[in-house]
């Protein structure tokens, strides 16, 4: 900070001081003191004034100096406000404090983009471990049957196949989305049993291939969300069913249940079940449990998704499990009519 830099930011002071010379000046000469005794006042005035703004520049420019040679040395420059110098100044102190303020939200932002990076690249590493899987069955198929006649029994195959993959890819893209969901959805009041049919219609050749049976005992009702996003959530929570299946008569069973300012839909299987330490779990990005373990292909990001994405849609989502009996995901609709509702 250089002297004259430092006289011009105090050019309010000076004048200040120049107003009040000017001012004392016309009183002591009308009180008739002598013009010698007047220079001399005036010259300590100046003196004092010159040494007091020299002393101040002196320890400004000595602070600031400290700020900017910590600041050449650390690696994480916004952090300044954590090693600056003490200072018996109030304006220091308070300036301080605004700096550790603004500084914390940046530093806050930047951890929410780092965890969002990494929880992506880990997502995305998974996902090509995942859908390698599909990939690699069809290519086999394939070269398995060169030199023969596709039967109805192959491509029911393929058709399953080709479904994971198809879900595999949408989770990919629902996952990069799932930060700005507000940029792409609609809130409506849509029909549950047409999102569940197609939904079904969908999956339906991986269903047949894994021999499951849907016991629908849902009724035609209405909610208000996202015809697409449900969809996807709905397509990820019957998945997940299949994947733990029991062995033989494998049922998943979807309700739905209406109740005052809410609408309930539960989708139950009577597959492994969960156990009961980890049932509070099941929701965390890359949890997978001792199922899981068992099951080589599990992700732990399916049901992840669905937790993201119904806090983005104001569903809430609860699950309920007994251990080699059931396990049932509802998903609760607020009655968004007073608010959707409106002609």
């Amino acid at each position: 900070m250089t002297l004259w830099n430092f006289l011009k930011d105090k050019i309010m002071l000076l004048l200040l001081h120049l107003l009040c010379m000017l001012g004392s000046f016309f009183y002591f000469s009308a009180c008739g003191v002598n013009t010698g005794q007047l220079f001399l006042f005036y010259m300590a005035w100046l003196f004092l004034l010159t040494v007091y703004l020299l002393v101040i520049w002196r320890q400004r420019s000595h602070y600031f100096h400290q700020i900017f040679q910590i600041l050449d040395t650390l690696d994480k420059p916004y952090l300044i406000s954590e090693v600056m110098p003490d200072s018996w100044r109030l304006e220091d102190r308070l300036y301080r404090s605004v700096l550790k303020d603004s500084n914390k939200s940046v530093i806050d932002a930047v951890h929410h983009m780092e965890t969002e990076s990494t929880e992506y690249k880990e997502f995305i590493e998974n996902w090509i471990h995942e859908v390698k899987l599909p990939l690699t069955s069809m290519n086999l198929m394939c070269d398995n049957r060169k030199a023969s006649a596709w039967t109805p029994k192959d491509t029911a195959l393929l058709k399953s196949h080709l479904s994971e993959l198809e879900n595999d890819v949408d989770k990919a893209l629902y996952f990069a989305r799932s930060d700005t969901v507000y940029q792409d959805y609609m809130i409506r009041e849509i029909s549950l049993e047409n999102v569940l049919m197609n939904v079904i219609q969908r999956s339906r050749p991986y269903l047949i291939q894994n021999h499951v049976r849907i016991d629908m005992q849902a009724e035609a009702k209405t909610v208000y969300c996202d015809d697409k996003w449900l969809e996807f959530m709905i397509n990820q929570i019957i998945l997940n069913a299949v994947k733990y299946k029991k062995q033989d008569n494998c049922v998943i069973t979807i309700r739905t249940r209406k109740e005052t300012g809410s609408t309930t839909l539960t989708i139950e299987d009577n597959g492994t079940g969960i156990r009961q330490e980890e049932l509070g779990r099941i929701f965390d990005k890359g949890f997978t449990g001792s199922n899981g373990r068992k099951n080589r292909r599990s992700t732990g990001i399916g049901l992840y998704l669905c937790r993201k994405l119904s806090r983005k849609l104001g569903i809430t989502l609860e699950a309920d499990s007994v251990e080699g009996e059931f396990t049932k995901i509802s998903l609760i609709f607020p009655d968004g009519s007073q608010y959707f509702g409106r002609e």
